[in-house]
């Protein structure tokens, strides 16, 4: 038999923004992560611990926060490659692959994580759509402060 709550506790998201600076410049702002709670309002706080890896808050309309400690795994800017490892209250990995695009860049973030934090395991099946619609308002406004910080130069 399945194990269908192991399943209710993984999600995969596939997000794609279409940008309008070079990627290079894209890139450079993808990899500071440490100055994303400047430009992406759900990104609360971001810490560095070592130069590979630091703790990063999230928050977006629910209230709840995640907290998660975040590992370099790939950094590698000819590819256009950022991937990191995620620990805590989600585990798993998230990356963004930066091309060029139509009038400029087209970032594509992907993610494969598993909750962790008991509060959302225990509301999973009734929660999940709620979870997804919140990720997918998560990734609009980051998009949105993304563009605008981009455009201020």
């Amino acid at each position: 038999m399945p194990d269908w709550s192991h399943r209710l506790h993984r999600y995969r998201f596939r997000s794609v923004w279409v940008l309008h600076a070079s990627p290079a410049v894209v890139y450079a702002v993808l990899e500071r992560a440490e100055a994303y709670p400047r430009w992406w309002p759900q990104v609360r706080e971001v810490t560095p611990l070592d130069e590979r890896s630091g703790t990063a808050r999230f928050r977006s309309l629910l209230p709840y926060d995640l907290e998660v400690v975040a590992t370099a795994r790939v950094r590698d800017p000819g590819a256009g490659v950022l991937e990191i490892a995620l620990h805590g209250d989600l585990a798993g990995w998230a990356r963004w692959t930066i091309a060029p695009g139509a009038g400029g860049t087209r970032a594509v973030f992907d993610q494969e994580v598993e909750v962790r934090k008991p509060l959302l395991r225990r509301f999973a099946l009734v929660g999940r759509p709620l979870f997804v619609a919140n990720h997918a308002l998560m990734m609009r406004a980051g998009r949105r402060g993304l563009a605008a910080w981009l455009a201020r130069g």
